[in-house]
């Protein structure tokens, strides 16, 4: 035994951050969520939240999580199965379900924890888990622990899928795993498509809406009601980080599928419950999308067509995407962080990725431009964006 190879062995490879003279990870935030954010005493166009809707700091926001510290207090301190499951929790269950088109829920403390959690318990040996190839890693990172036979498709490629599903008949489930909105890139799954595909071959549909719910479907719905699709047969994940604008994750379901993980899933039955403020949080983020989504979204949208524009534009090379994220496209890890160390000196806060996030070549820097930034910031980026491309370009 030897301490010290244990410590060199887990020593952080910062070659990258070196070789570009920038680390743009863990920023160093003093401020709400606010137009100007305020980094190290410096103001920024906050382009790296995922606060799509721009709810995480409005005022009735903020007022409903107080009414749950006076009325409940920091922590119930508890795990929901032993006495953590207040009134609160429940009722905030149930309007996740109505929101989303779905039977029941279950509210977990991060949609990280739901997606771990759910496959160790629901996919066993003599199993098939197909997964998009771009899925996020809290699927991949759980369905690789829950010991069954797993196989990636080709991205949103629907002939690919099928072929595989004809070929999978000896298993004895079959789950096609997804994301509505790929959060690198910002495409859609064809997730009615997929749907129909394995109603038509006997497999369970699971689909990660964290990035939809919120900002896609008529009313802001996400992926279900984006789809047309109703009675939903497989199971449904999202984050209520983002555009929800709280905190925690969500799994939901038939009701007897939501019974049986209520009572299985260790990430729930071991985690103390999420906190009564967000959950008082959150039911007043769903009244607002209830009753202001169309204005909400539109000045979303608005705001996503000038970036894009812009920067198109400007010469840069965007994903394609037609949602709410819109990612250029870097290259390798060095020039993604150049990139992204330039437009953090010129006052914009972006999100870097690089491999193993994305494959090795194909970094990208991903901007989202909530509803809450004002529109003379948002024209102040494309100015940046267009004086960086000069200079670098």
């Amino acid at each position: 035994m030897d301490i010290r190879s244990f410590y060199e062995k887990h020593r952080l490879n910062d070659q990258v951050a070196r070789q570009a003279g920038f680390n743009p990870y863990y920023p160093l935030i003093q401020s709400a969520l606010d137009d100007p954010l305020i980094i190290d005493g410096r103001e920024f166009i906050n382009l790296a939240s995922n606060n799509y809707l721009g709810l995480s700091n409005d005022p009735r926001v903020v007022k409903a999580a107080i009414t749950g510290l006076n009325e409940y207090g920091v922590s119930m301190c508890s795990t929901p199965v032993a006495a953590g499951y207040s009134e609160l929790f429940s009722k905030t269950e149930k309007a996740l379900s109505g929101f989303s088109g779905l039977a029941e829920t279950l509210i977990f403390p991060s949609c990280y924890q739901a997606n771990n959690g759910l496959f160790q318990v629901i996919a066993h040996p003599g199993d098939l888990v197909l997964v998009d190839r771009f899925a996020h890693s809290s699927l991949l990172e759980g369905i690789k622990t829950a010991g069954c036979r797993y196989r990636p498709f080709k991205h949103n490629d629907l002939d690919h899928l099928e072929e595989i599903l004809k070929r999978s008949n000896h298993y004895n489930h079959v789950f096609v795993v997804t994301e509505s909105v790929f959060s690198t890139e910002g495409s859609i799954s064809p997730f009615r498509e997929i749907n129909e595909l394995c109603l038509r071959h006997g497999a369970i549909p699971v689909v990660d809406d964290s990035h939809g719910i919120g900002v896609i479907g008529r009313t802001g719905r996400g992926i279900l009601e984006h789809s047309g699709i109703h009675d939903f047969q497989g199971i449904y994940t999202a984050s209520l980080g983002k555009a929800l604008a709280t905190a925690g994750g969500m799994i939901g379901g038939k009701k007897s599928l939501m019974d049986y993980l209520r009572y299985s899933v260790s990430h729930l039955l071991y985690s103390t419950a999420i906190l009564p403020a967000a959950l008082k949080a959150l039911l007043q983020v769903l009244e607002i999308i209830n009753l202001e989504f169309p204005m909400i979204s539109a000045r979303m949208w608005k705001y996503t067509r000038t970036l894009s524009g812009g920067l198109q534009e400007s010469g840069y090379t965007l994903t394609g995407t037609i949602t709410p994220i819109v990612s250029i496209c870097t290259g390798d890890p060095v020039q993604t962080l150049l990139l992204s160390k330039e437009i953090y000196e010129n006052g914009i806060l972006g999100t870097p990725f690089i491999y193993p996030s994305v494959p090795e070549k194909e970094g990208r820097i991903r901007l989202i431009p909530g509803a809450n930034l004002r529109p003379e910031s948002i024209d102040r980026a494309v100015r940046i964006f267009h004086k960086i491309a000069k200079v670098t370009g």
